[in-house]
């Protein structure tokens, strides 16, 4: 089942790494918050910013799956998927 407000990533937002969106991200974060960009701009950056949160999302969840937890059993190292939730 899909999100109902999740929106398609745009494709110059999809190839971003976290790093790079949540760096964009916090830029929009201080634009919006100077109180220095007029409403049309505001609504602009804003619909970018959750587009962009949204992909960070994504990619943290992505990661988080392939998470996996070292468990010493009796000397013995096995991997098993992190219970990360």
């Amino acid at each position: 089942m899909s999100d109902p407000n999740s929106q398609e990533i745009p494709a110059d937002i999809a190839k971003m790494s976290f790093e790079e969106a949540l760096q964009e991200l916090e830029k929009i974060v201080e634009k919006l918050d100077s109180g220095q960009v007029d409403l049309d701009q505001s609504i602009d950056i804003y619909t970018r910013g959750s587009l962009l949160k949204q992909h960070c999302d994504a990619k943290l969840r992505n990661a988080q799956e392939r998470v996996d937890k070292i468990v010493g059993k009796n000397g013995n190292l096995s991997v098993e998927p992190a219970n990360v939730e």
